[in-house]
């Protein structure tokens, strides 16, 4: 039994409200072009990527991809505008940014109150983030850290969510990028971020742990994930931004579990519906091409570790200044609609 709750299963779809047209003069139009050789609109074949969304997650009815597709069914683009609702319809994580994550963990707890889901939301802002590459940022030092956790643990109040506590943060003292002279005041700002969190009662954290191809053998990363408070968390999440597959994502994820005492764990499937990139190095995850939606959100995992699959990063947002894209979660519609375009159905 997963330990997320499970929602009644009804069907939505999300409406856009009645303001939303005039957000779109603020967002850039897409440019590709999907036309059939005779030059009609080709009709995209639907797939599970593209399955009306789930009721269980809450879907932003003004996500980037949401309002880009109204704008291409007003600009009669609809072959383009059916590729973004595979995006649209499903549900996404909010990663609040700045130093006040308040106003967005509050939209988001609200408007899934409002459709009985829960919100997933990402917690990342811990200082030296990212050792200062595409995702560079952070609190400015443990005290900011701590406020900062606070206010974003006291905006979700008694609402259900599930918080990804910190990807990378815990891999990027495994594999050495973080300073070791970092490491202990990272570890007791995590845990303390997990036993904040956890004071909500609707809340389940789920502390990142990477992905397999990342920290290879998973007995390296048990024992920082146990000195970052793994114990008061709900488990563990793989794949955050990244594009491993179910398979082996899986078979990591049991030999972790079995590492920590059977912990459960989530998975990120937004963009690995046809794997990692081939090619190797180490930009091979930011923004390679030819990718995938995987597997819709859903907490019908058919196993009993693994309590959901959940689209932590927002398809379609950057990875980074890299293959000609813009900055890290930078909404970017042409690689948005080649993710969609690729996904098999």
């Amino acid at each position: 039994m997963s330990r997320l709750m499970r929602l009644p299963a009804r069907l939505t779809r999300p409406l856009l409200p009645l303001g939303l047209l005039t957000l779109l003069a603020a967002t850039p139009a897409c440019t590709g072009d999907d036309s059939a050789p005779d030059g009609r609109e080709a009709e995209p074949s639907r797939s599970a990527a593209a399955a009306v969304a789930t009721p269980e997650f809450w879907v932003d009815p003004e996500s980037p991809a949401a309002v880009e597709a109204a704008r291409l069914r007003v600009e009669g683009k609809e072959n383009q505008a059916a590729l973004l609702e595979r995006i649209a319809e499903q549900p996404a994580a909010v990663w609040p940014a700045g130093d006040d994550p308040v106003p967005a963990v509050r939209r988001a707890t609200a408007g899934a109150a409002r459709s009985g889901s829960t919100a997933v939301l990402v917690a990342y802002n811990v200082p030296h983030r990212d050792c200062g590459q595409h995702s560079a940022g952070g609190a400015a030092d443990r005290a900011a850290y701590g406020e900062w956790i606070d206010a974003f643990a006291s905006a979700i109040g008694d609402s259900e969510a599930v918080v990804v506590l910190e990807p990378d943060a815990v891999p990027h003292m495994v594999d050495g990028c973080t300073p070791a002279e970092y490491h202990e005041e990272r570890s007791t700002l995590i845990s303390g971020a997990v036993e904040r969190l956890k004071r909500q009662p609707g809340v389940k954290v789920y502390l990142d742990a990477g992905n397999p191809a990342w920290i290879e053998d998973p007995e390296k990363i048990a024992g920082p994930l146990r000195r970052a408070g793994i114990a008061e968390a709900d488990g563990f999440s793989l794949n955050v931004s990244n594009f491993q597959t179910d398979t082996a994502t899986r078979a990591y994820g049991k030999a972790l579990s079995d590492r920590l005492d059977g912990a459960h764990y989530v998975v990120d499937t937004s963009r690995n519906g046809n794997g990692p990139l081939g090619a190797v190095g180490q930009d091979a995850w930011c923004n390679p091409p030819g990718r995938a939606l995987g597997t819709p959100p859903t907490t019908r995992t058919g196993d009993p570790l693994l309590d959901a699959y959940l689209w932590i990063k927002r398809p379609g947002e950057s990875d980074g200044a890299c293959r000609g894209g813009p900055s890290a979660g930078t909404w970017w519609p042409e690689y948005a609609l080649g993710l969609a375009r690729n996904t098999k159905g």
